[in-house]
């Protein structure tokens, strides 16, 4: 049988089902996954002018990550060490009112989409203004994204009210309904920025588009005591009654919860995304990822906005978030390295409504496929090549990603995003932002 690409590997690892295939290979059609299987059958079964050899690798579903504001990635490192609100109200904001534009939002998307796909990420939840452009870049590159369909209280360069925020979003969702590469999500940016009227028109317009709600939720203390003075109930609450608590509602960071939160969460079959090392650098808390696993919460992983982490990168967070887990609940078998994998692919992909299309290695689904070298010094002997990839590998050792069958790292080099173009007009960014020069 003839297929467009048959890649042979030291190792295949699902994710679903758990556990690790040994000599495999992997035959990729149409841009779909047709088979897993040893490899000497692959050689036998399989015909095909695009053979890869990668005896040294393991190959993974592409990382998802969950939560990013892409554009932001001209803004790293401009304002580190701060709380949140002073970085937000004295920082950033303010910078993003003079900036922010469809031209920085090109090339801050597309920085981020070259770091990404560089660390194996394949698929990101975004929220951020100018959806359509994120949108755009992202079919360029050649890389999954959710575009986050931005509503907030106050005026942007995007728009002007909670009306026009809605109206362009059901404009940016109906321009993307077939597209087989970018979907949309609603992204209310906040409880603490987005009013009961817009919230409640989101969650009805949500059902009838049938897609999710992406939403930064329980992040800090002060957002908690600033909602119980407001309106006299916590955030979740609040939620709870304007119909947001569902199992559309991605609710990011949540890392101040009670355990009745907890458990009303997975009441309402809702999903959370915990960004662990952004939470550390604002210190804001702790997500009880532990806590949530064991109440059925589907947890994902994301990375924040590189203006916060200050990276994309999807390795450092499997194991920081692992780490942070068995330490925030005093027990080291919580989170093991199959989970934390989990979190950073399928977890990912369920939160996004796209488990049935990617976030797996299984036939059928999107050949969103990465290949990681475990045979380097720095991750070898390989005893447990899952454990070997959470708790040792790095994002260096990703060389070669297929997004839907599309090679866009081919043996370390993007082949859908011009480096040097790039880099040239980044350097302008950083001339306009941080007047260094």
């Amino acid at each position: 049988m003839n297929v467009e690409t048959l890649i042979h590997a030291g190792w295949v690892i699902p994710v679903e089902p758990e556990g690790v295939l040994v000599r495999h290979s992997i035959a990729v059609d149409a841009g779909r996954i047709v088979a897993i299987l040893p490899t000497d059958s692959a050689r036998a079964e399989y015909r095909t002018e695009n053979e890869v050899d990668l005896p040294g690798h393991a190959l993974i579903p592409g990382l998802i990550n969950a939560h990013t504001h892409a554009a932001m990635s001209l803004m790293r490192g401009l304002a580190d060490d701060l709380p949140l609100m002073e970085w937000l109200k004295g920082h950033i904001w303010p910078a993003e009112a003079r900036w922010v534009s469809p031209e920085f939002v090109r090339d801050g998307s597309q920085l981020a989409m070259a770091e990404m796909l560089r660390s194996g990420t394949t698929c990101f939840n975004d929220m951020y203004f100018f959806p359509d452009e994120v949108a755009k870049q992202a079919k360029h590159a050649g890389v999954r994204a959710v575009v986050g369909l931005i509503v907030i209280d106050f005026p942007t360069a995007w728009a002007e009210s909670a009306d026009e925020y809605l109206h362009k979003a059901l404009e940016v969702h109906d321009s993307l309904r077939n597209d087989t590469l970018v979907t949309t999500a609603f992204a209310p940016h906040a409880p603490y920025t987005v009013s009961d009227g817009p919230l409640e028109r989101v969650a009805t317009y949500a059902e009838e588009l049938d897609i999710p709600i992406h939403i930064h939720l329980h992040e800090t203390a002060d957002e908690i005591s600033d909602s119980v003075q407001q309106f006299g109930m916590r955030p979740i609450e609040r939620l709870e009654r304007l119909g947001l608590i569902s199992p559309r509602l991605l609710a990011v960071h949540m890392t101040q919860l009670t355990q009745d939160e907890i458990e009303q969460i997975a009441a309402g079959g809702a999903h959370v995304a915990n960004c662990p090392e952004s939470n550390l650098k604002l210190a804001n808390g702790f997500c009880p990822t532990a806590k949530l696993l064991d109440a059925g919460v589907n947890t994902a992983l994301g990375t924040d906005g590189a203006a916060s982490n200050n990276d994309l990168d999807m390795f450092s967070e499997m194991r920081t978030g692992a780490l942070l887990a068995k330490g925030v609940a005093g027990d080291a078998s919580v989170v093991p390295a199959a989970a934390a994998l989990r979190m950073a692919t399928l977890s990912g992909a369920r939160a996004l409504g796209l488990d049935g299309v990617t976030g797996s290695l299984e036939p059928g689904k999107a050949a969103d496929i990465v290949a990681v070298r475990l045979d380097d010094i720095e991750t070898s002997p390989v005893y447990h090549p899952l454990s070997q990839l959470v708790y040792a590998a790095g994002r260096d050792q990703v060389t070669d990603v297929w997004v839907a069958g599309r090679r866009v790292l081919r043996e370390g080099e993007l082949t859908t995003i011009d480096i040097e173009a790039l880099r040239a007009r980044t350097a302008e960014w950083r001339k306009k932002l941080g007047e260094f020069d």
